[in-house]
C-alpha cells in the first residue's frame, strides 16, 4: 500500500484514506463511517475537527489526532515536493525543449485510460495537478484560439498545455510565442506598457519581415523563464484594466520611423481570453496579439524597429537602436550585418510565397456535409433502431429561443429524470414553462440535492419524488420565486453554487442512477457560460468517461467555447463524435420523433359515468404518481415500427417467466400475437366483480376481492387480465409499491372524480394491489372510507374495489374460508385449463425452442417435480463449477429460494463479474455476453417499474430451489454458500441498489416464515437458519453464519438478538446472555430485544429446574437458590421490557406482562416444592407467611439472603401484571385474526388465546396464595376463619379475580352459575359496610352482572340499586378511579325511561363525567395507533329489559351469526346485514337520537345533548338527520351501532 499512498493525498480514493487512517491508529468504527460518507483525499484535506465531532461522532481525542496527522502529512509532502522540483526542474528543462510535447493521456481520442480504482477515472476534479508539480507530470493538451477570427467565444483552462512555440512553416498557419508576464503584470502602467509593447513589436517585426502569420500569447509559460511549469502551460494573468494593453500599442508610432500605418494594419488589437480555474474564483486572462502581414500591405518592404525599454537608472522609457528582426525557428533574432544584403535580395521571393499561401488559403475545399440526422439518431438510440423506453435522460440547458420552444415535442416523449436549467426565467417564459403545459415537474434548487445525515437514498428519492415526476433544478436561481434563489454572475456562481452542483451530480451518478441507465444531453441554445462548463466537468468525472454524454448545439459560435473546454478532457475526435452541431431545433424535432417508441402527442382517455370517455391530461396523470392508470386506449400510442420490431421479444419474455405487461394484452387484442390464456380464476374474479357492482342499498362503498396464488403460478397475470378487460367500463389502476395508504387513497379519489360532474355518480375505481400485507390493505380501505365519508357520498353502489393479489402457500384453503371474497390460483391446472395450455404450447413450440419459453412449458406440465428436476439436470450438464458466473447463479438461487421477490441488480452483477462497461454504448449486450449458456437460460431480466433499473432473478422460484440442490450436490452445503455470499465484499458494498441488496441479505438470515405472508408455516428462525440447524444438523454453523452477519451488518443489534435466541434454543445460556446484552446495550429501549433478554433467563431457569429434577437433587434451600436467582433475573428483564413497551408509542408489545406471570408461577411452584415447605404439615402456610410477611424461616435465611426483598414483592408484582393484562383485554378486541401483520421483531412466544390463558394463570396464581382453597371448593361454603386476603386469593383461584376472567365465564364454562354463586359467597354479606378496595367492588359488581346474564331467575343477584349504592365507594375524584370502575359507572347509571327528569339528570351527570375520564384513559392506551388497528371492544348492549336485565352481553348478540365461517361472520357484521335479524330487534332496545355535522347525539334531560361515538364512522349520515341506533358499552364510553335514518 505504501506505493499507493506515494501520490499526492489530494488524489487518494476513499480506500486509500481508510488505509492511512489505520496506519495512524484510528478506530475501525470511525474509519468505516468516514468510508461510508465517501471521504476521499480531497475531502480529507478540507476536513476540520468540528465536522469529525458532529457528523462522524468522533470523540475529541481521535478527532484532534486525525487533524494533527493530516497537517503533518501535508507539510511533509510539500517539503518532498519542493526538493523534487529543484532536482526535477533542473534536469528536465533541457529535455523539455528538445521534446516536442508531453502528451496527456487524455488527449488521445481513445477516451479515458484503463479503469482506476473506485473513483476518479480519467480526470480528477482538482484540475488534474497542483501548480507546483514536477515538470513532467502529464497535463491535458489544448488547442489555441482560432486565428484572427472575430466574434468567437473561446475559453482556456488553467494548467492545460498549448503546443510548443513554433516557427513559420506555411506562412498562413501562425507561429506562436509564449510569455508568462507573471512579474511584469504586477508593475505600474508605464513599466507594464513598455514591457508589453517591446515583446509584441519584437515578435510582430520578426513575423512581418518573413511574411508569416503569428500569435504572441501572454499568460502562457515559457519554460526558459518559468521553472516548475511545463512549456506552453496556461496560467493567465490578472487584468484589472484592459485598456493598459490596448493603449500600449501606441508605441508603434514611436518605434517605427516609416510605414507606421502598415504596422497598425498588420498588428491586430489585443484579445483577452478568459482562463477558467476549477480551484479559484479569481478572474485571469491570456492576452493574445495576432500578426497578419497581408501581401497587399507588406509587399517589397523590410521593417526596422526601435524597441522601447524602461531604464530604471533614468526612470524613463528609452528606445533601443533601430534593428531589422526576423523569425528563426521559434525565436525572433536581429538580421546580422553579413546577412543583410542577402535578406534584402530575398524580399521578392518571400512576397511570392506569401501570395501563393494566401491564394491557396482561399481555394481550400469546403467542408464535406456530415449526415447529422444519422449521427443524432445513432447517439440518441445508442445504435439501436429506437430510443430505449426505459432509458433516463438528464438535460443540461441554458436559455431557449422562443422559436425553439415550438419544436420540443421530442422532449415531451422522453423519460426526463432531471433538468439542470441555467435560465432563471425558464419557469416564466422558457423551457420549463413549456414543459409544464404537458407534464408535472417539481421545482428544485441545487441545495435540494443535499442528503441529510440519517436519510437513506431510497427515502431521499421518494422525498424529492424522483422517478415519479421530472426534477427541475434551477442552477442559477429563479426570477419568479420569492425564496432566496437569486441569479448571480459567473464568478459569484463559482464561489457560492459550485459545491452544491458537485454534490448533486455526484449523488445522481454515484448513488441514484447506475452507469448505462441514463444519458446526459447538453442542449446549448444560447452562449455558453462557465457554470455550464463546470457542469460538464462534474458529469465527465463522475460518469467516469464521456460515452453517455451528448452535446446538441445549433450555433457553431456557441459550440466553440464548449468545444475548447471539452477537448481538454476527452480529445478532439471524441468531442466531435459525440456532438451534433448546426442542426436546427425543428429538424432535431422531426428526426427524433421518428425513432421514439411512442407517437408524439398521443392522447389518453378514461371512461366516464354517462358511458362516454374523457381526455386524461398527462400532467394530471403524473400528479397521481402512486397509481399506474390504465386508460381506454392504453398502449395505442406505441409506434407501428416499434411493434413490428419488438413483438417477438415482448411475447417471448412473458412466456419465459417475465411479468405480463400491458403490451402483451394489447398485442393479443390487436391480433399481432395469439391470445393470452384465460385461467379459471379469471372467470371467478370476473363473476365476483359483477356481483359487487350490482346496486344494493347495504353495499359498502369499498369492496375487496382477494386473489391468493402459489408463487409463480400466474396470479398477477389473472389480476392484470381482469383490469385490462374492464378498462373501458371502470376506472382501473395498479397501486405502485412503496407509497403510503394515505397518498394512494388521495390519488384514487382524484382518479374517481376526474372530469366527472357529480361526486355521487362516478364510475367505481378498480385498484390492483400486489404483494401487500393485510395491514396495508386495512389502512387503504380505511383511508378510502374516511374520504368517502368526508365527501358525503351516499351508500348503494361501490366507489372503490380493491383487487388484492397475494402469495399464499395454500390458496385453496383461503378460498374455502371465504368463497365470496377469495379466489385461488395454483400450480394445478383444471381439465379445461390443461386443454388450453396444451393447444397454446403446440403453437408456441412451432416458433420458439422449449427452453426459451420455459415457464410456460413448466406451467403446462403443472410444475411437476420430475419435470423440473430433469430440466435442471439437463441444463446444468457440463457447467463449469469453478466459474464466477456459476457462483453468481448459486447466489441468486439461494436468495430466490428463501427470500420472496428477491433479485440482484444488474449493476451488482457487473461489479461481481468485474465487467468494466467502458465506451460501451451497447451496455446490455456486454452483460449478456459475459454470461454462460445456462445462466442466459435461467436468468430473467427484470426492470423496476419506477426507476427502470435492471436486475436479475431466476425464472421461477421452484427452478431456483432445484438449481440450488443440484449445483450444491453432496459436496457443498447451503450454509457454506451463505457464508461465501456474506463475505462477497464487492456485492455488499456496491453502491447502486445497496439498500435492496442488503435488505434481501438481511431477510435471508433474519426474516421468519409467516403463514400470513404466504409461507408454509410460522417459523422460529429464518428458514435458511432452520435448514442449517435441522437439515444440515449443524447449529454451530448457523451460529457462525449469524456471527458473520452481525459483523457484516456493522454489529446490528437484531442479529445479536437472533444469536441470543439461537443460543438459548440449544441451551448455550452463557453465550445467549452475552448476545442478548450486546443487543440491549445498543437498543436499551427496544421492548422486543429486552423481551429476548428475559427469555434467555427464563429458558435458563427452566433448564436449571429440569436439571434439579433429572439428577434427583434434594430441593434444599441451598440447592435451588441458583435457579431462583435466574428466575428473578428473568422477572427483572420482563419488567424492563414492560416499561419500554409502555413508553414506545409506535409498537404494541404486551409479551413482558405474560412472561412475568408465567415465570412467577414457575418460581412459586419451585419454592413450594422445596424441602423447606413441602415436607411439613403446615408447609404451605409457612411459605405464604414467608412471602406475605416479614417472617423468614431459619432454613432459608442465609441461602436466599440476596433475594428476600424481591420474593416478598412477588405476589404484588404478579397481581399488577395480571390486572394490566385483564384491563388491556377489556379495552380491545381479542379475537385477532390469523392474518395479522408482523412486526419486524415479533415477541418470542405469542399467546394465541389470551382470554383462556388469563383465566388459567389467574387461577394458578390464586391457588398458590390461598392455602385453604381445597376446603372451600369441596364444601361449596365459606369457612368463617379466612382473612380477607385469603378470600381474595380464593376468589382469584375460582376465576373471579379480574373483570376479564369473570366475563369469560358467561361464554366459556358449563358450571359457571354455581361457580359465580360460590365466588359471591366469599364476599362479606353486607358489602356496603365492609372496607372494600376499588378492585374488589368492581369484581363484586361484575360477578353479579355476569350471574344475572347466565341465570336471571337466581335469588343471589343483588338488585341494581344496591350495586349503584356500592359505586359510591369509588373515589369522588374520578382521576383516581380505575378504568373498570368508570366503565361500571357508565353501565349502572345509564338512565331508564320511567325515571323522573331529576333522576335522569343526576345519572347523566355521573355517566358524562365517567366518559370524560374513560376517553383520556383510552387515548393513553391507544398511543399513536390508528383506531382500526386496536378496535375497541363492546362488552354489553342496552337491551329492552329493566334493572340488570337491560344489559345484554355481546356474545349473546353474536349468536345470530352462528354457523358461518369467521370471515363471513365478520363480513355480515361489517356490512350491517346481521343487525337486521329479527332476533336482535327483540333483544336490544332501539334508541333515538340525531346527527349534526357527522356527530351522533342522544337527547338527555332538559334537551341536553349527549355525544355518542359511532362504532363504525362511515355509517353516520352526512346530512343532519333524526336517527335510531343500538347502544353499546365499551371502555371508551357508550357507542352507537347500526345507525339508521328515521324515515
Amino acid at each position: 500500500m505504501a506505493d499507493k499512498l506515494e501520490q499526492s493525498p489530494k488524489n487518494w480514493t476513499e480506500s486509500q484514506v481508510s488505509t492511512w487512517l489505520r496506519s495512524i491508529g484510528v478506530k475501525e468504527q470511525y474509519i468505516k463511517k468516514l468510508y461510508e460518507e465517501e471521504v476521499d483525499g480531497k475531502i480529507l484535506l478540507a476536513l476540520n475537527e468540528d465536522f469529525l465531532k458532529t457528523k462522524i461522532f468522533m470523540k475529541l481525542g481521535p478527532a484532534h489526532l486525525v487533524i494533527q496527522k493530516r497537517d503533518e502529512l501535508i507539510k511533509s509532502k510539500q517539503r518532498s515536493q519542493e526538493k523534487k522540483e529543484l532536482t526535477c526542474g533542473q534536469k528536465n528543462e533541457q529535455k523539455l525543449i528538445n521534446q516536442e510535447t508531453v502528451q496527456c493521456n487524455l488527449a488521445t481520442s481513445e477516451g479515458p485510460p484503463a479503469q482506476t480504482p473506485e473513483r476518479d477515472q480519467g480526470v480528477s476534479k482538482d484540475g488534474q495537478t497542483a501548480q507546483k508539480q514536477c515538470v513532467l507530470t502529464s497535463k491535458e493538451d489544448c488547442r489555441p484560439r482560432p486565428f484572427d477570427q472575430d466574434g468567437i467565444d473561446f475559453i482556456y483552462v488553467k494548467h492545460r498545455v498549448l503546443q510548443p512555440e513554433s516557427g513559420a512553416f506555411n506562412l498562413t498557419s501562425p507561429c506562436h510565442e509564449f510569455k508568462s508576464l507573471s512579474v511584469a503584470a504586477a508593475l505600474d502602467r508605464t513599466r507594464l506598457q513598455a514591457k508589453f509593447a517591446k515583446e509584441v513589436l519584437k515578435f510582430a517585426t520578426g513575423c512581418m519581415n518573413i511574411r508569416s502569420n503569428g500569435t504572441i500569447h501572454f499568460g502562457v509559460m515559457d519554460s526558459k523563464e518559468d521553472a516548475g511549469y511545463m512549456h506552453g502551460e496556461i496560467v493567465g494573468i490578472p487584468i484589472p484594466e484592459k485598456d493598459i494593453y490596448v493603449d500600449a500599442l501606441d508605441y508603434i508610432e514611436r518605434s517605427f520611423s516609416s510605414n507606421k500605418e502598415h504596422v497598425r494594419q498588420c498588428v491586430r488589437p489585443p484579445r483577452f481570453i478568459e482562463v477558467m480555474d476549477r480551484e479559484s474564483t479569481e478572474r485571469r486572462y491570456v492576452v493574445e496579439v495576432d500578426i497578419v502581414p497581408s501581401v497587399g500591405i507588406v509587399k517589397n518592404k523590410v521593417y526596422a524597429v526601435r524597441l522601447p525599454n524602461f531604464k530604471e537608472s533614468a526612470n524613463k522609457v528609452e528606445f533601443e537602436k533601430e534593428t531589422i528582426l526576423r523569425r528563426v525557428g521559434s525565436k525572433t533574432e536581429p538580421v546580422t550585418e553579413k546577412d543583410l544584403s542577402d535578406f534584402y535580395q530575398r524580399v521578392k521571393d518571400r512576397d511570392a510565397q506569401r501570395e501563393e499561401a494566401e491564394k491557396s488559403q482561399f481555394l481550400s475545399v469546403p467542408d464535406l456535409c456530415q449526415d447529422l440526422g444519422r449521427k443524432l439518431t445513432m447517439l440518441m438510440t445508442c445504435g439501436k433502431k429506437f430510443m430505449e423506453k426505459e432509458k433516463w435522460f438528464i438535460f443540461v440547458t441554458n436559455k431557449f429561443n422562443p422559436d425553439d420552444l415550438c419544436n420540443i415535442d421530442w422532449l415531451l416523449n422522453m423519460n426526463i429524470f432531471c433538468v439542470f436549467d441555467f435560465d432563471p426565467d425558464s419557469k416564466i417564459s422558457g423551457f420549463c414553462s413549456r414543459y409544464l403545459q404537458h407534464h408535472a415537474a417539481n421545482m428544485h434548487s441545487l441545495q435540494s440535492y443535499r442528503v441529510s445525515g440519517d436519510m437513506s437514498i431510497k427515502e431521499f428519492t421518494s422525498h424529492l419524488h424522483l422517478f415519479d415526476q421530472t426534477s427541475w433544478i434551477f442552477c442559477n436561481g429563479r426570477n419568479d420565486f420569492k425564496g432566496s434563489e437569486t441569479p448571480c454572475d459567473e464568478m459569484s456562481w463559482i464561489k457560492t453554487k459550485m459545491t452544491f452542483l458537485r454534490e448533486s451530480v455526484s449523488l445522481i451518478c454515484k448513488q441514484i442512477l447506475p452507469k448505462g441507465t441514463f444519458q446526459v444531453i447538453f442542449l446549448l441554445t444560447s452562449p455558453v457560460e462557465k457554470p455550464l462548463l463546470h457542469t460538464f466537468n462534474e458529469f465527465f468525472t463522475d460518469m467516469e468517461g464521456h460515452e453517455d454524454i451528448i452535446c446538441i448545439c445549433e450555433s457553431q459560435e456557441n459550440f466553440q467555447k464548449w468545444q475548447s473546454f471539452a477537448e481538454g478532457s476527452c480529445g478532439t475526435e471524441t468531442v466531435n463524435n459525440s456532438s451534433v452541431v448546426g442542426m436546427k431545433m425543428s429538424h432535431i424535432n422531426s428526426t427524433l420523433q421518428r425513432v421514439q417508441p411512442v407517437k408524439a402527442g398521443a392522447s389518453k382517455h378514461l371512461p366516464v359515468f354517462v358511458k362516454g370517455t374523457c381526455l386524461l391530461e398527462t400532467h394530471v396523470e403524473e400528479e397521481m404518481y402512486s397509481l399506474e392508470i390504465l386508460t381506454v386506449d392504453h398502449s395505442d400510442e406505441t409506434s407501428e415500427d416499434f411493434i413490428n420490431e419488438e413483438k417477438e421479444n415482448i411475447e417471448q419474455q412473458f412466456y419465459r417467466g417475465g411479468r405480463v405487461t400491458w403490451l402483451n394484452f394489447w398485442l393479443a387484442e390487436h391480433k399481432y400475437v395469439g391470445d393470452v390464456i384465460e385461467r379459471d380464476a379469471y372467470r371467478d374474479v370476473s363473476e365476483l366483480l359483477c356481483g359487487t357492482l350490482k346496486h344494493n342499498a347495504d353495499e359498502t362503498p369499498v369492496n375487496s376481492i382477494n386473489i391468493y396464488h402459489h408463487p409463480g403460478s400466474g396470479g398477477s397475470t389473472v389480476a392484470r387480465q381482469v383490469l385490462w378487460n374492464k378498462r373501458k367500463d371502470l376506472r382501473c389502476a395498479v397501486v405502485k409499491p412503496s407509497y403510503s395508504a394515505a397518498v394512494v387513497a388521495q390519488h384514487a379519489v382524484e382518479l374517481r372524480e376526474y372530469e366527472e360532474k357529480d361526486p355521487q355518480s362516478c364510475l367505481p375505481v378498480l385498484l390492483l394491489i400486489e404483494d401487500s400485507d393485510k395491514e396495508y390493505l386495512d389502512d387503504l380501505r380505511n383511508e378510502l372510507e374516511v374520504a368517502i365519508h368526508t365527501k358525503r357520498i351516499q351508500y348503494g353502489s361501490p366507489c372503490f374495489i380493491l383487487l388484492s393479489c397475494r402469495r399464499s402457500h395454500d390458496p385453496e384453503k383461503r378460498c374455502k374460508e371465504s368463497p365470496l371474497q377469495n379466489v385461488s390460483v395454483t400450480h394445478k391446472l383444471s381439465a379445461q385449463e390443461k386443454r388450453k395450455f396444451a393447444g397454446k404450447r403446440q403453437v408456441l413450440e412451432e416458433r420458439f425452442e422449449p427452453k426459451f419459453i420455459l415457464t410456460f412449458v413448466l406451467m403446462s406440465e403443472g410444475f411437476a417435480v420430475d419435470y423440473i428436476h430433469d430440466f435442471v439436470e439437463h441444463l446444468l450438464q457440463g457447467i463449469n463449477h469453478q466459474s464466477v458466473v456459476t457462483r453468481l447463479i448459486l447466489y441468486v438461487a439461494l436468495l430466490n429460494t428463501y427470500v420472496q421477490n428477491s433479485f440482484i441488480s444488474q449493476s451488482h452483477c457487473e461489479a461481481f463479474l468485474a465487467l468494466t462497461v467502458h465506451l460501451e454504448r451497447f451496455h446490455q449486450h456486454e452483460f449478456e455476453r459475459s454470461l454462460s449458456e445456462p445462466a442466459k437460460l435461467v436468468f430473467l431480466h427484470l426492470r423496476d417499474d419506477k426507476t427502470h433499473i435492471e436486475s436479475i432473478r431466476i425464472i421461477h422460484p421452484l427452478v431456483a430451489k432445484e438449481i440450488l440442490q443440484q449445483l450444491l450436490g453432496d459436496q457443498q452445503t447451503q450454509s457454506s454458500l451463505a457464508m461465501k455470499l456474506l463475505c462477497e465484499t464487492v456485492l455488499f458494498d456496491h453502491r447502486f441498489g445497496r439498500e435492496e441488496y442488503q435488505s434481501f441479505l438481511r431477510a435471508l438470515f433474519i426474516r421468519r416464515a409467516r403463514i400470513s405472508k404466504g409461507d408454509k408455516y410460522d417459523s422460529f428462525f429464518s428458514p435458511l437458519i432452520e435448514h442449517v440447524c435441522e437439515k444440515e444438523k449443524s447449529p454451530d454453523k448457523a451460529i457462525e453464519l449469524l456471527k458473520e452477519a452481525f459483523q457484516r451488518f456493522h454489529s446490528d443489534p437484531f442479529f445479536a438478538q437472533q444469536l441470543a435466541r439461537l443460543h438459548y434454543t440449544y441451551e448455550k445460556f452463557e453465550e445467549a446472555k452475552h448476545w442478548a446484552e450486546t443487543a440491549a446495550k445498543q437498543l436499551p429501549n427496544n421492548s422486543y430485544i429486552l423481551d429476548t433478554k428475559g427469555q434467555v433467563y427464563r429458558k435458563w431457569f427452566q433448564a436449571k429446574c429440569k436439571a434439579i429434577d433429572n439428577v434427583n437433587l434434594p430441593k434444599t434451600a441451598q440447592n435451588i437458590a441458583d435457579a431462583m436467582e435466574t428466575a428473578l433475573k428473568a422477572l427483572e428483564c420482563f419488567q424492563e421490557c414492560e416499561k419500554a413497551a409502555d413508553a414506545d408509542m409506535e409498537h404494541f408489545n404486551s409479551s413482558g406482562f405474560f412472561s412475568e406471570v408465567e415465570v412467577g408461577c414457575s418460581l412459586l411452584k419451585l419454592m413450594s416444592s422445596s424441602h423447606v415447605f413441602a415436607n411439613r404439615a403446615n408447609g404451605h402456610s409457612e411459605c405464604m407467611k414467608y412471602l406475605l410477611t416479614d417472617y423468614i424461616p431459619k432454613e432459608v435465611e442465609d441461602a436466599w439472603e440476596p433475594f428476600h426483598d424481591r420474593l416478598k414483592k412477588l405476589h404484588k408484582t404478579m397481581q399488577d401484571a395480571l390486572e394490566w393484562i385483564s384491563e388491556d383485554l377489556s379495552y380491545f378486541q381479542t379475537d385477532i385474526g390469523a392474518d395479522e401483520g408482523e412486526t419486524p421483531e415479533s415477541p418470542e412466544e405469542k399467546i394465541s388465546h389470551p382470554l383462556t390463558w388469563l383465566a388459567k394463570k389467574s387461577s394458578e396464581y390464586g391457588k398458590y396464595f390461598s392455602e385453604a382453597y381445597s376446603t372451600v371448593l369441596q364444601h361449596g361454603q365459606s369457612p368463617g376463619n379466612l382473612t380477607p386476603f385469603q378470600k381474595r386469593m380464593i376468589i382469584y383461584h375460582l376465576g373471579g379475580g379480574n373483570i376479564t376472567s369473570i366475563l369469560s365465564k358467561i361464554t366459556d364454562q358449563r358450571d359457571a352459575v354455581p361457580l359465580l354463586e360460590n365466588i359471591l359467597s366469599l364476599y362479606p354479606s353486607n358489602p356496603e359496610k365492609a372496607k372494600f378496595g376499588q378492585r374488589d367492588i368492581v369484581n363484586y359488581i361484575m360477578t353479579h352482572i355476569s350471574l344475572n346474564c347466565l341465570s336471571p331467575q337466581t335469588q343471589k343477584v343483588a338488585p341494581l340499586h344496591v350495586l349503584q349504592a356500592l359505586c359510591n365507594q369509588f373515589p369522588a375524584d374520578k382521576r383516581k378511579c380505575l378504568p373498570n370502575a368508570l366503565f361500571l359507572l357508565t353501565l349502572l347509571f345509564w338512565p331508564e325511561d320511567h325515571e323522573t327528569d331529576l333522576e335522569k339528570k343526576n345519572k347523566y351527570a355521573i355517566v358524562q363525567s365517567a366518559v370524560e375520564h374513560l376517553e383520556k384513559g383510552y387515548w393513553n392506551k391507544m398511543k399513536d395507533f390508528p383506531p382500526r388497528k386496536r378496535r375497541i371492544y363492546t362488552h354489553f348492549f342496552l337491551g329492552s329489559g329493566n334493572g340488570l336485565d337491560k344489559f345484554v352481553q355481546k356474545k349473546k348478540v353474536e349468536r345470530v351469526t352462528k354457523g358461518f365461517s369467521v370471515s363471513e361472520k365478520r363480513m355480515k357484521w361489517f356490512r350491517g346485514e346481521a343487525w337486521k335479524k329479527p332476533e336482535i330487534a327483540k333483544m336490544l332496545k332501539c334508541v333515538s337520537g340525531w346527527t349534526e355535522d357527522g356527530v351522533v347525539y342522544l337527547e338527555g334531560p332538559q334537551k341536553k345533548k349527549f355525544h355518542i361515538l359511532p362504532l363504525h364512522v362511515p355509517s353516520v349520515p352526512h346530512s343532519n338527520e333524526n336517527i335510531t341506533f343500538y347502544l353499546g358499552f365499551t371502555f371508551r364510553g357508550p357507542v352507537a351501532c347500526n345507525i339508521i335514518v328515521k324515515q
